[in-house]
């Protein structure tokens, strides 16, 4: 393991480096990777590295490297974004960009890491979360983890020529210490 972070039983997580450009870049610009993200223009490794730098000296966000346990290989992203100190609630967002990975638990376990680091060690109340419609294995992992459907933005998201709801869904720190306390 190199620097970890968080750490699982299937993945760790780490702060991103700027060696992690590279590969961040042929996800975001994989279409296959991005039909579930917000970001929708290519990127190339300059605006890459300049994002790394710029949220590792941020305070309103948290984004870690999802690297496999086994393998040691860098394969997605996570983080918390938009983080309101006063108010305790967070903006949580994943990316598995290597598609071969789709479907293990990485997403689920990195996705669990987070919540409980945004509860236990940055004392948040709140996590939420965006999902689009067509997502339905994004939304299942987010409910392992505690996450509730709280409403649908109707039409708020065009791709593929149509216009698809896109799901808020969100967790408070109630819910993620009853679910402790059940396993």
């Amino acid at each position: 393991m190199k620097n970890p972070f968080l750490i699982g039983e299937k993945v760790y997580l780490r702060p991103l480096e700027l060696e992690d450009a590279p590969a961040m870049v042929g996800w975001i610009n994989d279409p296959e990777v991005t039909r579930t993200l917000m970001i929708r223009r290519p990127m190339n490794q300059i605006a890459e590295r300049e994002f790394i730098e710029r949220i590792s000296k941020g305070d309103s966000a948290q984004v870690l490297g999802i690297v496999t346990r086994r393998e040691d290989e860098f394969i997605g992203t996570t983080g918390l974004h938009a983080i309101d100190w006063r108010n305790r609630t967070t903006g949580f967002g994943i990316e598995i960009g290597v598609k071969s990975k789709w479907g293990v638990g990485y997403g689920t376990e990195a996705t669990g890491l987070m919540v409980k680091h945004a509860f236990e060690t940055l004392n948040l109340n709140r996590v939420w979360l965006h999902v689009y419609e067509y997502n339905p294995r994004g939304m299942r992992a987010y409910e392992r983890v505690g996450f509730k459907r709280e409403g649908v933005l109707r039409q708020a998201n065009y791709r593929e020529g149509r216009y698809w709801d896109t799901i808020t869904m969100a967790i408070l720190r109630e819910e993620w210490e009853a679910g402790k306390a059940k396993s």
